[in-house]
């Protein structure tokens, strides 16, 4: 047996370098490729299925004010009309979605992103918004504030 036979095998350095530089392109791959497969494959959601939820308490909800509350996964507003009635819409502008909000100085629903107005039954008194907000059913029930579908 001559001494060269009997040293334990060593990883050349062309074969080391192979596998380091397999596994840069690997890593690389994956930080591009799971962003992107993540994007294009959307991830599970539960189907919403409640048909009225609580939007909140009555006594939280002072006249000439409003309040934003989820409702199906979407945004909704819940508000209390200066004459005391309560009205519940979709806060979603009909323009380019953006949310509305209550705006008490001037006494109606307002979306900040191109000025557009509703009045408190949910139509368009002015801007780019072409059709009136969708109303929902409102309920109340002791202190709840039950919105559902009209």
């Amino acid at each position: 047996m001559d001494e060269l036979s009997a040293r334990p095998q060593r990883i050349r350095r062309r074969r080391f370098l192979d596998y380091s530089f397999g596994a840069a392109l690997a890593a690389l791959a994956g930080t591009v490729l799971y962003p992107v497969i993540n994007y294009l494959i959307p991830p599970k959601t539960k189907e919403i299925t409640h048909q009225a939820v609580v939007a909140g308490k009555a006594g939280e909800l002072p006249s000439n004010s409003g309040k934003i509350f989820a409702f199906e996964g979407r945004p909704a507003i819940v508000l209390r009309t200066p004459d005391g009635e309560v009205r519940a819409f979709t806060a979603v502008c009909t323009h380019l979605a953006c949310n509305v909000q209550y705006r008490p100085d001037l006494q109606h629903i307002w979306c900040a992103c191109h000025d557009g107005h509703y009045d408190l039954h949910g139509q368009v008194l002015s801007g780019p918004p072409p059709r009136p907000l969708v109303e929902y059913k409102v309920t109340l029930k002791g202190e709840d504030i039950i919105v559902s579908r009209t």
